[in-house]
């Protein structure tokens, strides 16, 4: 079965919607009687009648939060694979994908002093250095000095394949490999599951831009302030985020 079918094959309307990572994880362990769990393990292009055994389970702390095992008949083989899961209920809602301190991704990418001191200030660990700031915590991408905005955004150009992997896919053992999008609702629920190289090449593929609003967009990720928190130092951390449902409407 071609990639081009697989992803086609990989977006299904659902009688009953989804209540979280457990549900999911439900599904599949109830695999022999539950439809959209058969549509998914079709999806991942597994031949149901050589299937022997199931056993998925909730990961948490990691980019994976679905881990299926799946055991196949007669050949004492065990194959696994690590789901990400995002719920959705408003379909043009924005879902957090990674948020650290700026000083834990620098070992990550070894962010030269210079591009972190750029992003303590866009995320207001550091106070703003202009006058009459817009927002009196922290300086936007467009308040910098055009020097200093390049190269923040030329950082991100140069190491935009490793970032995009790390903040979608993740690193180690339980990286992820797909990506399951579900529609939370309680009826006419959709559903969309995707390789997870095919996720990053789709959130992640574009321009690297300032937007006008002076946050960072790599292709369809917004890089931002956290923000909210009730004004804990927590919200001077970095975010990542985008909107799964434009999986929905992938071509």
């Amino acid at each position: 079965m071609s990639k081009d079918r697989l992803i086609s094959l990989g977006s299904q309307t659902a009688k009953n919607g989804f209540g979280n990572e457990h549900a999911i994880a439900a599904k599949f362990n109830s695999w022999k009687g539950d439809p959209e769990a058969k549509k998914w393990l079709r999806v991942m292009k597994y031949d149901l009648s050589e299937i022997g055994f199931v056993k998925a389970a909730v990961v948490s702390g990691h980019k994976t939060d679905v881990q299926v095992q799946v055991t196949i008949k007669m050949k004492e083989v065990i194959s696994v694979e690590n789901l990400q899961v995002k719920l959705v209920s408003n379909l043009k809602g924005y879902n957090q994908i990674d948020k650290r301190w700026v000083r834990s991704y620098v070992p990550l990418w070894e962010i030269p002093e210079n591009v972190v001191e750029v992003l303590k200030h866009f995320t207001g660990e550091l106070a703003p250095t202009i006058k009459n700031p817009r927002d009196k915590r922290r300086m936007f991408l467009d308040e910098f000095s055009d020097n200093k905005r390049e190269l923040a955004v030329s950082f991100f150009k140069e190491n935009k394949s490793l970032i995009v992997n790390d903040i979608l896919k993740g690193r180690g053992r339980l990286a992820a490999e797909w990506m399951l999008v579900a529609q939370k609702i309680e009826n006419n629920a959709r559903w969309v599951l995707t390789p997870m190289n095919c996720a990053i090449n789709f959130f992640g593929g574009g321009d690297i831009t300032v937007t006008d609003r002076g946050s960072l967009k790599i292709g369809r990720i917004t890089v931002q302030r956290k923000g909210g928190d009730a004004g804990r130092d927590t919200a001077n951390m970095l975010q990542f985020k985008i909107n799964p449902a434009e999986l929905f409407d992938k071509k």
